[in-house]
């Protein structure tokens, strides 16, 4: 509306300021000139009135993206947080894996070593066993046997191969067992021995020195020894001696072959064991 009077006014305005006179002709051509020209002006606000909303519906989408466009960096914000979290731990978790991938390998290494060792020394009991079987081959009938137990060789001969009934003094049956086996142990260097007394459960009955089943058990086991170090020259750093009494029999029953069987001296043969006991501890 703007548009169209200020239009009327400038034709107006031309037409009194020229001061002249109209004929109709003049005056019919004004006038037309007039209604065309409010024809375009009322284009021309229809155009503007399209271009206002156009212009309000463009602020209406420039909000509705802002919005978006702020949601959407909100989004990419927390992604990458998480992504930064998610990086940080599969950074620490990567560590975490590597470090317990080494660990393993070390101890798979050591495992291996140990198992080598274990083997080794298997072999070499049962190396040893062979030999003593074949050695005291001569005494097994007489109460003597040979076996592994827990990884040692177990040499364990009754009381009547070694000593008379009642008695700590070796007799010479005895001294040609020890004998056989000092031998195969001379060549044995890496190999300790404990020697164990064992009684039954018959208490003692006139003795004299000998109190009870420790003492016997005992002194029998510092006899053997004696015999091994004194006689035989078995080196005493490889010798222990010890009493059990009548407290680890090898058949609970109560019959005289079981009685025979726990009164006993064993000799327990053992591998040195310290290059296995560095690696444990390393």
């Amino acid at each position: 509306m703007k548009i169209k009077y200020f239009v009327l006014a400038a034709v107006l305005g031309t037409t009194l300021h020229s001061c002249v006179v109209l004929s109709p002709k003049k005056y019919k051509g004004l006038l037309a000139q007039r209604d065309s020209l409010t024809a375009r002006t009322g284009t021309l606000e229809d155009q503007v009135g399209g271009l206002e909303g156009d212009t309000a519906k463009l602020h209406r989408d420039i909000a509705t993206l802002r919005r978006d466009l702020a949601a959407l960096q909100g989004s990419y914000n927390s992604l990458n947080d998480k992504y930064g979290a998610l990086s940080t731990n599969y950074n620490t978790s990567t560590s975490k894996v590597s470090q317990l991938s080494a660990d393993l390998q070390k101890r798979e290494q050591r495992l291996k070593e140990v198992e080598d060792i274990l083997k080794k020394r298997d072999e070499a009991t049962n190396a040893l066993k062979e030999k003593l079987q074949k050695a005291l081959l001569g005494f097994q009938q007489n109460g003597l046997t040979v076996d592994i137990r827990n990884g040692k060789v177990y040499v364990s001969l009754t009381d009547k191969l070694l000593f008379p009934s009642g008695s700590i003094i070796i007799d010479e049956k005895g001294k040609a067992a020890l004998k056989q086996l000092a031998a195969v142990l001379q060549k044995e260097p890496d190999i300790n021995m404990s020697v164990e007394g064992h009684t039954d459960n018959k208490k003692i009955i006139n003795l004299g020195q000998i109190k009870d089943n420790w003492d016997l058990s005992v002194l029998r086991a510092t006899s053997v020894t004696r015999y091994l170090i004194d006689v035989e020259k078995i080196a005493p750093q490889r010798l222990t001696a010890t009493g059990r009494g009548e407290f680890q029999p090898i058949d609970n029953a109560n019959t005289p072959e079981a009685l025979s069987r726990n009164r006993r001296i064993e000799i327990v043969l053992s591998p040195k064991l310290d290059e296995l006991y560095n690696l444990i501890t390393k």
